[in-house]
């Protein structure tokens, strides 16, 4: 038994659920993702068992191409939490009605798929197939089914398209040239070359500008909130919760480990260009009225100071940087969840139309209150692990670095206290507000017990993941 266990089972899930039919292909996807979940479970207890799940298989004769699946502890991680998440979206949308329902639930679960084999990919023309295949059930699920005047979203969801799609075609050309150096496109074999600086700085900047619109860093952040804003939620939940860790972690995996000396030699201008995201998504987030353009922001935000601890260069940095990638995932699926309710009940986004929520939904409230709290990093949710770790290692840098980063707890805990302040108290609203349903239940109380649970013992993720780092340091300081 290995990973490819998990490809097989999304992508017969996605074959599967277009087959079924519209009636009942929500119901098929949740089964085939909740299938993929326990086959990781299974397939991470014997990891840590220590059987070699991984997978090595000769693919392409010419070039030389290889069908491998590398399954580590920073692999493993990013794989459940792609596994994880998938169920709680997919049951999240059941209170939706999508046109051709049976089109849309197969691409999410063809996603899933997708961005899994990136995550364990550990040849670079195989990872960058997998790469390129996750931007094309996105694209369509947000021109399809997004929100709004259709011309606006199909501009927005086309500029996003040809933004990473350019920024792709720089990484082939790079792992074109790193073929004509290795012979192989297998990580285990670039990592060993012994590149010139200069050739190392091409070769980084080619994946930088893949992995900074991806995830996205300013200034190639320009895409992300109209797409945010455009997109189905079930969409700018994949997008915000799973797929922008593409690049976060493809930063860790690939980039660094194949060009150390550049990552240490731009190592200031990188955590610098992060931690301007920071301070420039928290100070638009402030100005925003659509409470989704505000997630959006919040989350470019967040995203920054992940980043600033991936080019840290440090264990507690990395693994920082990983603990809160996994936290931001659950947390900002909760809040866009949050914010898929009360469109919901007002079909509107804009705060100034919202209020008065308290009174009628207190439980909503509540669990409300919970997620905004866990992305403010309160002490005792997992967000706060994340971001401690991250600032801790900023400040061992620079302290500078760690006094700059922290302004997204302090900002992020003003704009979005203020917010929950607009959306849920003031004035009764005139519109009856429902309080939530049993499945709308079931999907905070799974987000937020994780982010309780995790916050409170973050050991598993952290042993987890730290072998895996280790052993990426040890390659980055191969030149020292």
């Amino acid at each position: 038994m290995n990973v490819s266990l998990i490809l097989i089972v999304l992508l017969i899930g996605a074959l599967a659920t277009f087959l079924s039919g519209d009636k009942i292909a929500s119901k098929v996807a949740l089964f085939f993702s909740l299938l993929a979940l326990g086959c990781t479970s299974v397939l991470v207890n014997h990891f840590l068992g220590g059987v070699d799940i991984s997978l090595n298989n000769p693919w392409i004769l010419q070039p030389n191409v290889s069908f491998a699946l590398k399954a580590d502890g920073l692999a493993l991680a990013m794989v459940l939490l792609t596994v994880s998440l998938t169920p709680i979206i997919i049951f999240s949308s059941f209170g939706n009605n999508f046109n051709k329902s049976k089109n849309f639930y197969a691409l999410v679960l063809f996603m899933a798929f997708a961005m899994t084999g990136t995550f364990l990919a550990a040849d670079g023309l195989l990872y960058y197939i997998f790469w390129e295949l996750s931007l094309i059930p996105i694209y369509f699920i947000a021109l399809v089914w997004g929100n709004g005047d259709a011309e606006e979203r199909k501009k927005a969801v086309v500029k996003f398209f040809i933004y990473t799609l350019a920024g792709s075609l720089f990484m082939l050309i790079a792992f074109a040239y790193l073929y004509t150096k290795a012979g192989s496109f297998m990580l285990s074999d670039l990592t060993k070359l012994n590149l010139s600086t200069t050739e190392q700085f091409w070769i980084f900047f080619a994946f930088f500008l893949a992995y900074a619109i991806k995830i996205p860093i300013i200034p190639f952040h320009t895409w992300q909130a109209k797409v945010y804003q455009k997109a189905p939620t079930v969409g700018t939940m994949l997008l915000s919760g799973i797929m922008l860790k593409m690049g976060l972690y493809s930063v860790i995996r690939w980039q660094i480990p194949i060009a150390p000396l550049a990552a240490k030699t731009y190592m200031p201008t990188l955590i610098g260009l992060s931690i301007a995201g920071v301070i420039y998504g928290s100070i638009v987030a402030l100005r925003q009225k659509d409470l989704k353009k505000l997630l959006a922001y919040s989350s470019l935000a967040h995203v920054g100071l992940i980043a600033a601890g991936c080019y840290t260069l440090t264990a507690d940095g990395m693994s920082g940087a990983v603990s809160q990638m996994i936290a931001h995932g659950f947390v900002i699926v909760g809040l866009f969840f949050a914010a898929e309710v009360l469109f919901r009940r007002f079909e509107t986004n804009k705060i100034n139309e919202l209020g008065g929520i308290r009174s009628q939904a207190p439980k909503f409230t509540s669990m409300f209150m919970i997620l905004v709290l866990a992305s403010v990093a309160l002490p005792g949710t997992f967000n706060f692990i994340g971001e401690f770790t991250v600032l801790y290692s900023l400040s061992q840098i620079n302290i500078w670095f760690a006094v700059l980063g922290g302004t997204t707890i302090i900002l992020g805990a003003y704009y979005m206290l203020k917010m929950f302040q607009n959306v849920m108290l003031g004035e009764t609203n005139t519109k009856i507000f429902a309080d939530v349903s049993i499945n709308e239940t079931i999907v905070f109380v799974i987000l937020i017990a994780f982010l309780l649970f995790y916050g409170l013992h973050p050991k598993p993720i952290v042993d987890l993941v730290n072998p895996s780092i280790k052993e990426i340091l040890t390659q980055i300081n191969r030149f020292n």
